[in-house]
Parts: C-alpha cells; structure tokens; sequence
C-alpha cells in the first residue's frame, strides 16, 4: 500500500483494506491521548508500540475529530526538514542482496 509523504517524510498510509488509516504523531504520549479519548477508533499494533504513530479505525472515529487528528499530524510533519535525497548507488549490490565485508 503507497505511503502519503510530505517534504519526503511519512505523512499516513492505509492498511487492512483501506478501513484503517496509520498516521504519523510528533509523540507516543499523543497516541496515548487519542486511545484514551476513543479506544474503538484509535489504537496500535506491537508492530508500532516504540513509533509515534496511531492506528485510526476510519468507520469508528468522528469526521471532526479525524480533521483535527490529521491537522495535527499534517502540521507535525511539515515543521520537520525535509528528507534529503539518497544518493544513487550508495549502497552497492542488487535490492535485497548483502553486502560481505572481507578483513
């Protein structure tokens, strides 16, 4: 599923069918915030437990408060730099492969 980025860095993306939508916060204790404002609506997986990100139910949460929740996000990420560019070919071999190092 294709991530939304803004300046290069990871905005959201939906999951599981496009029913949930993985958003970027500034902070895990915002995440804590949401879920304890609507713990149907917002959650996290294992998979997310040391990002700040929320998982948002979109067929449980309220249209406000998923603007307001998006705003932010939105706003988080847009005051951050923008990514730079990789360079091409630094990283050597074909995708997937390892690079050894010999001693």
């Amino acid at each position: 599923m294709p991530a939304f980025l803004l300046n290069g860095r990871f905005l959201a993306r939906f999951r599981d069918d496009d029913t949930v939508l993985v958003l970027q916060l500034a902070t895990i204790a915002e995440r804590e915030v949401l879920m304890e404002l609507d713990v149907r609506a917002f959650f996290y997986t294992e998979h997310y437990r040391n990002y700040p990100a929320v998982l948002v139910r979109l067929a449980e949460v309220p249209v406000p408060l998923l603007s307001d929740v998006v705003t932010e996000s939105w706003r988080h990420v847009s005051a951050l730099p923008p990514r730079r560019p990789r360079k091409p070919g630094k990283r050597g071999g074909k995708a997937g492969e390892r690079k050894v190092r010999e001693n």
